[in-house]
């Protein structure tokens, strides 16, 4: 174990995380508004509508696939006998295609970003370095998933074991200083992100409209001619009695 893997596996975990927490109560602080995905319908939503929810639903369940793998203890799964045989078939299988969808709903808003002149000039300085980063990551994670097929290290017993010492503030820098070279380009990526992340349009990913759930019902009127606003005390409808001028 040398310095360099301490500083990589023991010390720059915890600073991601501080800078994340601490970027983040500093954006909410100064920069509440500011907490929005910078909305580009009006430019171009054909794109939009299939790489958007593609991308963020299959993120959805590439960050449960996460929790599970590196939370969830083997010794969980085989209490709950599902054999290793199996649980590796099913991460592959679900990992895979959750990256892919990931991915390629990725790669289509950039396109989108690229393609289109306003919402390539919508693109800020924090969108030039953070979107190649999460191809990146994303990327090193499906090279990843791929390897596993054939390779005979166990993730399980490695990069998780890491991860879950993190937080008992013991850092098993062996555990991941011997993992394979993509695991730890992915690890090292993904930190990199969550240091970037309150910086970044991704910050909106810390907000929910809960407001919605409580607020009062909005009325809307009509403005056709066929359902004319009809005066609840009068009981007339004004401007009805003759069509209005062309």
């Amino acid at each position: 174990m040398t310095h360099l893997h301490i500083a990589l596996w023991g010390v720059l975990p915890y600073l991601a995380l501080t800078v994340l927490v601490a970027g983040t109560a500093w954006r909410y602080r100064y920069d509440r508004f500011g907490f929005t995905t910078r909305s580009s319908q009006l430019h171009e939503s054909r794109l939009l509508r299939v790489g958007g929810p593609m991308f963020h639903y299959a993120l959805l369940l590439v960050i449960g696939g996460h929790i599970m793998g590196l939370l969830v203890p083997e010794a969980v799964t085989q209490r709950l006998r599902v054999s290793e045989e199996m649980y590796h078939a099913s991460a592959l299988a679900m990992g895979g295609v959750a990256g892919l969808a990931a991915a390629a709903g990725l790669g289509i808003l950039l396109v989108r970003r690229l393609r289109t002149p306003g919402v390539r000039r919508a693109t800020s300085r924090s969108d030039r370095f953070v979107h190649p980063l999460l191809a990146l990551v994303l990327l090193a994670g499906l090279t990843a998933t791929a390897t596993s097929a054939t390779s005979p290290y166990d993730y399980r017993l490695g990069v998780s074991v890491w991860f879950r010492s993190l937080f008992a503030l013991d850092p098993d820098v062996d555990a991941m200083a011997h993992a394979p070279l993509v695991y730890r380009l992915h690890a090292l990526l993904a930190m990199t992100l969550f240091a970037a992340w309150p910086f970044s349009r991704l910050v909106h990913a810390f907000t929910a409209p809960l407001g919605y759930l409580v607020r009062p019902y909005v009325v809307y009127r009509s403005r056709a001619r066929s359902t004319p606003y009809r005066h609840p005390a009068a009981g007339v409808t004004p401007g009805h009695e003759r069509p209005a001028p062309r």
